[in-house]
């Protein structure tokens, strides 16, 4: 088995993979379990670790250990031009006997993982493709909740919101005689489900926060009336906008899945509004700021949601489970149970239908004021963050997470170099 990670890492993404590990050590029909180094890419290289050799002590410590840094991730793309990056994926998976491939990410990966093991049954491999869920986004999958509620990754990027909102209105309160206004950058490039979460810091509505998402129907000047208006009431406000809100141009860099990298842009979305809002002016002394949290979001693992870890795991679970039983061409899902308490069941859903889909936030979701969420967000969201702190194992004082071996497997194939790595060069 080969397992690969995509994208954009999450705090939970390491359970997922200690999830597969653990399970396929109870599964016949699984040998050795490789990591790709640095997703694709790690395959395209022939970076496989050896993850079965590797201690109990180490695996379970993926529970803890936030991002990518046990096998890395990637953001390289299999386009259907590239048709030499897919002959070396299935060189390298014929090498080494591999006959299931798992690739966590999102729905670039499933479409990824799909291609793959479509084309592997043309060429006449056995190979099963299953993927394994991943976003921090929440946006794979569609808008009804049928393919998949929610994505792990989520919960927990959620739960730091919650909590980096609650710390942030002790500072507000504390210093809004200089500086009234307090406005945070949240991820989230086209969907609002990061900045929504916001609102789970104030489930009743105290303190004074507005919550701008990429899809709030306003603009650059109506958000300044609105938070002059709050101004006028409270002396003080807490802005929260998504990273894709419409500020006009910041010198956009890409990745080569396209996407827009704002924290590697010139310019950045809070910066545009705190300089906007200064310049037009505050209805009370003082000045706005800014903060923008970058990567932190995705790696501030003691704020990571046990809730989210657990599902993380289940579904990683699941995936190996699937790729066993050579039920190919499916993604691990979650699916909420009806009812008024939290439950969730585990199940599978086709691998193009999820490539296909994209997922939007619920216009009924943001409140008639274009600056808020509903209660409805906050009750599908609440659950996801759980009600208790993880307790990260210290060593020293320090955080102690995994440290796999470089137990790579012996290289077969002559070296070679991605097609969009030469075009580069």
């Amino acid at each position: 088995m080969v397992v690969a990670q995509s994208g954009g890492p999450s705090p939970v993404i390491n359970n997922s993979l200690r999830g597969i590990i653990e399970q396929a050590r109870d599964l016949a029909e699984i040998g050795t379990v490789y990591g790709a180094r640095h997703g694709i890419e790690g395959v395209l290289k022939e970076e496989l670790l050896d993850l079965s050799s590797q201690s109990a002590e180490e695996v379970s410590l993926l529970r803890y250990t936030p991002a990518a840094g046990s096998i890395g991730t990637c953001r390289y793309k299999l386009r259907p031009q590239q048709s030499e990056d897919f002959d070396r994926v299935l060189a390298v998976f014929k090498a080494h006997d591999v006959g299931t491939f798992l690739y966590i990410g999102g729905n670039d990966s499933m479409e990824t993982a799909h291609k793959v093991a479509a084309l592997a049954r043309e060429r006449g491999l056995d190979i099963v493709g299953v993927g394994v869920p991943k976003t921090i986004d929440n946006d794979v999958g569609d808008s009804e909740f049928k393919l998949i509620d929610h994505t792990p990754g989520y919960g927990s990027v959620a739960k730091y919101w919650m909590h980096a909102i609650q710390t942030a209105n002790e500072e507000n309160a504390g210093s809004s005689p200089a500086d009234p206004v307090l406005v945070l950058q949240a991820m989230g490039r086209k969907i609002g489900y990061i900045p929504a979460a916001a609102r789970l810091a104030d489930p009743h509505r105290e303190m004074p926060l507005q919550i701008y998402l990429a899809e709030s129907p306003c603009t650059l000047e109506q958000m300044a009336d609105q938070v002059n208006d709050q101004l006028r009431k409270t002396g003080r406000v807490i802005v929260v906008v998504s990273e894709g809100f419409d500020v006009g141009s910041l010198g956009e860099v890409r990745d080569s899945f396209g996407h827009t990298m704002f924290s590697s842009s010139q310019l950045t979305v809070a910066q545009a509004v705190v300089n906007y809002l200064n310049k037009v002016g505050l209805a009370a002394k003082g000045a706005a700021r800014g903060n923008v949290p970058g990567t932190d979001q995705r790696h501030a693992m003691a704020l990571a949601s046990t809730v989210d870890l657990e599902e993380a795991y289940n579904s990683g679970q699941l995936a190996a489970v699937l790729a066993a039983t050579g039920e190919g061409g499916y993604m691990s899902t979650i699916l909420r149970n009806p009812g008024p308490i939290y439950d969730v069941r585990y199940d599978k859903v086709p691998l193009e239908k999820v490539a296909a889909s994209e997922r939007s936030f619920p216009a009924q979701w943001i409140s008639t004021s274009g600056y808020d969420v509903t209660d409805e967000f906050i009750r599908y969201a609440k659950p996801l963050v759980g009600e208790d702190m993880l307790t990260m194992p210290l060593v020293d004082g320090r955080f102690r997470m995994t440290r796999f071996q470089p137990l790579y497997a012996t290289q077969k194939l002559p070296q070679y170099v991605p097609q969009a790595d030469r075009a580069k060069s």
